[in-house]
């Protein structure tokens, strides 16, 4: 029998060689999770790497890990320290990726007032709230509402290089067109120009180091997504829709685009899902019902969830405080916080795949 004292290092890999990781379908040593591995007289410790920190299967993995080791013979005690570095995309060689910035995930719809900009504020916010570096990038041109959302508007400022800096507000790097206007200015540009902006915020920001970047995209399929996809390599694409059938229409529309040049769905939200009434808990389907997930099966593209009409989330929004924020334990942002986890599991997905 293996006795304390003659404990390996290759008797920990062994033996956590057993436990695979169930959406990546490899063990936790091929992946190289298993770091700084320490024996001490049967004690033995070692740091579980995840590929994100939005990990959703974070507690099983640690427990199977742990109990691996554990069945070592000799082993009296086992200490794990868990923590996550997100892996980059994979991107194409013909595309710059953003400095600093592991990946980009942009937020669209195929039309106008789904909530797409909710959506993205609070899919930040909850992977921020993970423990991951996060920033948005809002270049829905015309209608650039981060800077309210988020509650901050000032003047940008520029490095001594002129690369652009973003302001910051509840731990998210921010940059936006708002920015640059006043609330009441409207941008009347042309194509060309709107590429030219594009293009600056894609190659002209000071981001530092970023593990995910959400680019809240302009509604339909124009010259700033365009410009977008043909720019930066794209980790994938998050599509918010209504239940209707007109904004399920234009949503299809959006995941084609997608798949045309080739980025990744990470997955469909359904905005606007339902409204439960506060005072006698009635679920009124104003907006249908069920279209979301219907969409995600035709195109064979994940469903990441329903986000219900509540007029707190509207009211977190207008006051610069999203409700990932406002209201931690509410059941809005429990939902925001399992689509976070879903969509990073998915980039790590796609990432560490063959």
């Amino acid at each position: 029998m293996t006795q304390a004292s003659e404990i390996t290092q290759a008797d920990v890999l062994e033996a956590l060689k057993g436990v695979m990781d169930p959406e990546l379908n490899k063990d936790l040593v091929s992946l190289n999770m298993i770091r700084n591995i320490r024996i001490e007289q049967g004690k033995v410790s070692f740091r579980l790497v995840l590929t994100t920190h939005a990990c959703p299967l974070k507690k099983e993995l640690e427990s199977a890990a742990r109990d691996a080791v554990a069945r070592i013979p000799g082993v009296t005690e086992v200490s794990v320290e868990t923590t996550a570095e997100v892996p980059r995309t994979k991107g194409l060689p013909e595309k710059e990726p953003i400095p600093g910035v592991r990946n980009t995930i942009a937020v669209a719809s195929g039309k106008g007032g789904v909530g797409k900009s909710t959506v993205s504020v609070n899919l930040a916010l909850a992977l921020s709230k993970k423990g991951s570096r996060v920033g948005i990038l809002d270049i829905d041109i015309y209608g650039p509402s981060i800077p309210i959302m988020m509650g901050i508007h000032k003047p940008l400022e520029a490095t001594d290089d002129k690369r652009l800096i973003p302001h910051e507000s509840h731990g998210i790097k921010l940059m936006s067109v708002g920015f640059m206007l006043d609330e009441e200015t409207p941008l009347i540009w042309r194509g060309p120009l709107v590429m030219q902006l594009v293009q600056q915020f894609l190659k002209g920001v000071e981001w530092g180091q970023l593990d995910y970047l959400v680019i809240d995209l302009p509604p339909g399929t124009g010259d700033a997504q365009l410009t977008l996809v043909q720019t930066i390599p794209l980790t994938g694409a998050v599509v918010v829709t209504t239940p209707q059938d007109v904004a399920l229409i234009d949503a299809r529309r959006a995941i084609k685009m997608f798949g045309e040049v080739k980025v990744p769905i990470l997955g469909i939200v359904e905005n606007m899902s339902s409204f439960v009434c506060p005072h006698c808990g009635h679920e009124t389907e104003i907006f249908s019902h069920g279209g979301g997930e219907k969409t995600s099966r035709r195109y064979d593209v994940p469903f990441l969830g329903a986000i219900p009409i509540d007029p707190e989330i509207r009211k977190a929004g207008d006051a610069g405080t999203p409700v990932v924020v406002a209201a931690p334990d509410s059941a809005q942002t429990a939902a925001f916080m399992k689509i976070a986890e879903q969509v990073a599991s998915r980039i790590s997905v796609l990432n560490l795949s063959d």
